[in-house]
């Protein structure tokens, strides 16, 4: 528990920025320590001030909290996800090499390619890898014996350049998005 007290001269009132991203990143680390935050406004003898309305021309002039939540770069192997082989041991989210093979599939409509590397997602995440995203943590909090939610899926993809029959048996060359799984998380 943290407490912060701000002097401030008796008159009308002013805008006053308090800064809790300390307090906000610890949440973040350690959600179980997060006891709230309680604001509270006195006067020089410890008594609650009154909450006054605005007066005119101060509409709109409401108390609020804004918080931001984004990553910080960092460079790591693990911004970039793992990627893994057949042979890998690694238990954690991986990348894993998969050819899609069309000929295989029987799909001769498919002109070219005929066959590509589409890779996909597999392992475990840990907890408090999860807990850096804001609703995995609120489902977490609602329901702790629940679903830790998503997890191990594709966090980038990208198109491939496909030639292809169309139903009217018309040639087609197209962009085809999310077929390549780049990253994992």
């Amino acid at each position: 528990i943290r407490s912060l007290k701000l002097d401030m001269n008796p008159g009308t009132g002013i805008w006053q920025s308090i800064d809790v991203k300390t307090v906000l990143q610890n949440w973040l680390k350690q959600p179980e320590s997060n006891l709230g935050i309680e604001i509270k406004a006195l006067d020089e003898n410890g008594h609650d001030l009154a909450v006054t309305f605005p007066e005119p021309g101060e509409e709109g002039l409401n108390p609020f909290l804004e918080v931001k939540v984004t990553d910080t770069p960092k460079r790591s192997r693990r911004d970039f996800g793992l990627d893994c082989d057949e042979h890998s041991t690694e238990s954690r989210c991986c990348r894993y090499p998969l050819t899609v093979d069309f000929e295989a599939f029987g799909w001769d409509w498919i002109i070219a390619p005929k066959r590509y590397k589409a890779n996909y997602c597999s392992g475990e995440c840990e907890f408090l890898f999860l807990q850096k995203y804001p609703h995995t943590h609120l489902v977490h909090q609602a329901n702790p014996k629940g679903s830790a939610g998503p997890c191990c899926t594709p966090t980038k993809m990208s198109p491939i350049n496909m030639l292809y029959f169309n139903g009217k048996e018309q040639i087609i060359y197209g962009k085809i998005p999310g077929m390549v799984v780049d990253r994992c998380g």
